[in-house]
């Protein structure tokens, strides 16, 4: 089988990537270790996606996105303006139905076993396994959206920052059967700030957010409460690091939980496989901590229960790789334009510490740009990486791995190959 270009790694970069390169007319294949599509935003629970400032650029698939979700009911606009807050087992059928809609063809519960580079015919060829079943495929392109650049990996390339800092995972969660009504009431009442505690209501169900995390450089409306929790022994204390909960469209009785965050020792490996594995478990752990602070502490959760936890760990950073260009804080700092942008994006430098008061969240005032060739390895040419393994620096990785800036490179990653196709 022959293709022009197989995009390894079905998450939110790779769905951008293999639906724009397949309605731009490649003979495209996504290849996927699971069963669903989508990564942190099905699997995950990450949503509602953060709302940054795209400026358009590379925008075509999350505009796509948004008309094929309201066809299914899959999504709501906040009071805040951001469209993204969608229902995360929805869009499990609204990513196949997209990729399906232009043929791209799609391979679960697959991954590949070796790459090899003809070096005269510049072509990747790979052996792929299926369950018990082998597959042989060729194709012109490779884009790397696996999260932790497996294929860089087989092909020998460099990266980054192998053993070097690292930020801490989390590992989000959805309670359900909540008194929505009676928490909105008692949260708006203890908290004026709507930077923190939004909420809106419509005929269908009241929509909502609200966080508290054990920084004080905020005046948390529920700093009181976990102290007290604290105090009785019912939270530990890295429990407070981080608490988030978010309304999910089409589900009025639940909140999704942006947290626990799982501390790491310092410059401990997240994808260590002892590490992620005991990640995994505390992670459990302190979600059912937290659950039960939340039913004996806030109103509405008295006879609420866990109803989903999320089946993969959320990893903020792992491996980048070297591409042509390395994009650095400096260059969010300055804001320049490249002459061929990947991204637009104006989300903050943003670090989930394992100590308190040492959280970063740095803005600019202004937007900043990725160039295309940090998508484009150093040693292949038609190689590219998408997502959070992209070449940047620590720094500037924290700023544009949130959703939309993968969308984006996802998208900017098709159409620089459609172009060399032609």
């Amino acid at each position: 089988m022959k293709y022009d270009v197989v995009i390894f790694g079905g998450g939110t970069a790779g769905i951008a990537c293999a639906y724009i390169a397949a309605k731009y007319k490649l003979k495209t294949l996504l290849v996927e270790k699971t069963d669903v599509l989508g990564g942190t935003i099905t699997q995950g629970l990450v949503t509602p996606s953060m709302n940054v400032n795209t400026e358009n650029i590379n925008t075509e698939f999350f505009n796509d996105l948004l008309t094929f979700a309201d066809k299914y009911n899959a999504r709501h606009t906040f009071v805040d303006g951001n469209k993204a807050w969608f229902n995360h087992e929805l869009l499990k059928i609204v990513f196949d139905d997209m990729l399906t809609s232009y043929n791209c063809d799609i391979l679960f519960s697959s991954e590949p076993i070796n790459i090899n580079f003809d070096s005269i015919s510049k072509m990747f060829i790979i052996n792929l396994s299926h369950k018990i079943l082998s597959l042989y495929i060729d194709t012109k392109y490779i884009v790397d959206a696996t999260a932790n650049g497996k294929i860089f990996q087989i092909l020998n390339c460099d990266f980054q920052n192998k053993n070097q800092e690292y930020q801490n995972p989390s590992m989000r969660f959805i309670i359900s059967g909540i008194n929505v009504s009676k928490f909105e009431k008692w949260i708006t009442d203890i908290d004026n700030n709507r930077n923190v505690t939004i909420s809106e209501k419509n005929e269908q169900q009241i929509y909502m957010s609200t966080a508290c995390t054990w920084d004080l450089n905020k005046n948390w409306a529920l700093s009181p409460i976990f102290e007290s929790a604290l105090k009785n022994g019912d939270l530990q204390y890295e429990d407070t690091a981080y608490f988030q909960l978010f309304s999910i469209h089409g589900m009025p009785d639940s909140f999704t939980f942006n947290c626990p965050r799982i501390i790491l020792k310092e410059g401990e490996n997240p994808l260590n496989p002892f590490t992620y594995s005991k990640s995994v478990i505390q992670g459990r752990k302190k979600i059912l901590r937290l659950y039960n602070f939340c039913v004996k502490y806030l109103p509405g959760f008295e006879k609420s229960y866990i109803s989903h936890i999320s089946d993969i760990l959320g990893i903020r950073e792992s491996y980048r790789v070297k591409g042509q260009y390395t994009f650095t804080k400096s260059d969010i700092i300055s804001g320049k334009k490249p002459k061929n942008i990947a991204l637009s994006c104006d989300y903050p430098i943003d670090i989930h510490s394992n100590n308190k008061q040492k959280d970063i969240l740095e803005f600019t005032n202004h937007s900043y740009y990725l160039p295309i060739e940090a998508l484009i390895s150093n040693k292949y040419e038609n190689l590219l990486a998408v997502g959070r393994i992209v070449s940047a620096d620590f720094y500037a990785q924290g700023a544009i791995r949130t959703q939309l800036s993968c969308f984006s490179m996802g998208e900017a990653a098709a159409k620089f190959i459609a172009k060399k196709n032609k």
